[in-house]
């Protein structure tokens, strides 16, 4: 190599290297201080190492590089996949032309509701009003009688917001506009979920999110279900408490001063205790059990468009921010939403309900694993009367009970642990006519 004193350059014009690192024959030399004249002579070198006029020039020239184009398009969308949430897929779509390419090949799409709106309020009937209907005689079935009447009670006074459900995208923006003006509702732009993913092609996973469950529930109350569709209901789990309180808390000791037990494990001599009647328990229960069937066939009613406008979906989840209620459909399911229609329940946005069989769990007092204590804890098990009774005849061919795991596994911990324990006591049957 040609050193830079044999070409009759100073020592200073040797590369960046030389210069940061001064030799034991110049000691004490600042290089930093030399004329940059010099630096350039020795970028100019035939054969010197890379100097920092290569450097600088070399990163300029890639500071207009966009390293993300040098992606092939299978990495980018698993990116997008990662990101799923169509809001963050929409901006992607004006950044460039490639991205206007490819999002509509996304197959796991996320869309997360800002807020609902009714624009088909139904007005509450007198013939649904509370003693409105005739109550069954004394002699019938008391939770038979109890359950008539709700269900009546129910569709009048929790569909309405229901029906919002088709309108299911409104900017925060646009929610302030609404509150502030009574024919808002007729003026702001929505979007419907069809309407919002129409233009992605290859969905096969899909995730829609509202924002708070349907269902009030009183405060400290719990009120969870999980719902199973394909052109109907195929299965329901529900769970529910009266209240929900800490094992630490002051409240809980107050009403518990002796040692912390389980009532659950205890015998109930094949009778419901008293505190499922009492003080409108019973009704309380018929209540969630009927609003959290609305709410879930209302859910399956508004996702018709989108299943028939994605064939390529294999999964489908219907839930929101609350975590109160989930609605879920695989591929099986879809396919056959898709070759059976559903059938609406009268004139009310909602798919018909089938006629029922239930089985129902209760413990007064159950403590759970993470401090958590359920007071009236409720289980309730729901399947199509036809399923049950097959269900009921595999068990007998197989000798043993039927398969019930679908029910303890339908929800989250700690509440998948409340479930199990609760599949130990003794089951309640009831039965539920179509509506």
């Amino acid at each position: 190599m040609l050193s830079a004193e044999a070409a009759g350059l100073p020592r200073s014009s040797r590369c960046c290297g030389d210069l940061l690192s001064p030799s034991e024959e110049e000691p004490g030399v600042d290089y930093f201080d030399r004329p940059p004249e010099s630096i350039v002579l020795a970028a100019n070198l035939p054969g010197s190492s890379r100097c920092c006029g290569d450097l600088l020039a070399s990163s300029k020239e890639e500071e207009g590089i966009d390293h993300f184009d040098r992606l092939p398009d299978s990495i980018v969308l698993v990116i997008f996949n990662r990101i799923g949430d169509v809001k963050a897929l929409g901006r992607f779509c004006v950044i460039s032309r490639r991205f206007h390419y490819l999002v509509p090949l996304v197959d796991n799409v996320v869309v997360r509701v800002d807020c609902v709106i009714s624009d088909d309020p139904l007005p509450f009937s007198s013939s649904s009003a509370p003693g409105s209907s005739d109550e069954a005689p004394g002699t019938a079935d008391r939770s038979r009688s109890v359950l008539s009447l709700l269900t009546r009670l129910v569709l009048g006074g929790l569909v309405r917001p229901l029906h919002a459900l088709g309108q299911i995208l409104s900017p925060p923006s646009e929610r302030s506009s609404v509150d502030s003006s009574s024919s808002s509702s007729s003026e702001a732009s929505h979007h419907s979920p069809a309407e919002v993913l129409k233009n992605f092609k290859e969905i096969r996973r899909l995730r829609i999110e509202l924002p708070a469950g349907e269902l009030g529930v009183d405060k400290g109350a719990l009120l969870k279900w999980k719902a199973d569709f394909g052109s109907s209901l195929d299965s329901c789990v529900i769970l529910g408490a009266a209240s929900v309180l800490s094992s630490i808390s002051p409240s809980f000791m107050t009403a518990n001063p002796g040692p912390s037990y389980d009532l659950c494990s205890l015998e109930d001599n094949n009778s419901i205790p008293e505190s499922f009647y009492a003080n409108g328990g019973l009704k309380l229960r018929v209540l969630w059990t009927i609003s959290s069937l609305i709410a879930a066939s209302a859910r399956h009613y508004v996702l018709q468009p989108i299943i028939s406008d994605h064939e390529m979906l294999e999964c489908l989840e219907l839930t929101d921010a609350d975590g109160q209620g989930v609605l879920n459909m695989d591929r099986l399911q879809l396919q056959d939403l898709r070759v059976r229609p559903v059938s609406a329940s009268g004139s009310s946005k909602r798919t018909l309900v089938p006629a029922l069989s239930m089985r129902l769990w209760y413990a007064p007092h159950l403590e759970i694993p993470g401090g958590l204590v359920l007071k009236g804890a409720t289980l309730v098990a729901i399947q199509p009367t036809e399923e049950w009774q097959k269900e009921m005849l595999r068990g007998c061919d197989n000798g043993g009970p039927s398969d019930l795991s679908w029910v303890s596994n339908a929800f989250e911990e700690p509440y998948r642990t409340a479930a199990v324990m609760l599949l130990k006591r003794r089951p309640y049957c009831l039965e539920m006519n179509s509506f």
